[in-house]
């Protein structure tokens, strides 16, 4: 899924800062941030079997246990190759382990 602020962004380039930062930005919910040890603004690696990626946390109103991240490059790195005929990758529904990460500054 696309948020509309990265829809008006994408008209101003994906190599932009502000579209970076739409689709590197994890939204998980406090009880959840509160159970992995993971303030607002820190690192976070998300791991599926198919690969990993680093993304910013912010705290959001989204279920207990899902995640929400925006459709993009970032995201592509954690899908699989298979598209079941449809011509796009399964994007959501995945299981996927979340752990807090030191980044160099």
């Amino acid at each position: 899924m696309r948020t509309a602020k990265q829809g008006s962004n994408i008209n101003v380039g994906k190599y932009g800062d502000e579209y970076q930062k739409i689709v590197t930005t994890l939204e998980i919910s406090p009880a959840d941030m509160e159970s992995l040890g993971i303030a607002e603004g820190d690192s976070v690696r998300v791991r599926t079997e198919f690969g990993e990626e680093v993304f910013q946390c912010t705290e959001a109103n989204v279920p207990d246990g899902l995640l929400f991240i925006p459709y993009g490059p970032p995201t592509c790195r954690l899908m699989g190759g298979s598209t079941d005929g449809t011509g796009m990758p399964t994007s959501k529904g995945w299981e996927v382990e979340v752990e807090r990460v030191d980044v160099p500054t």
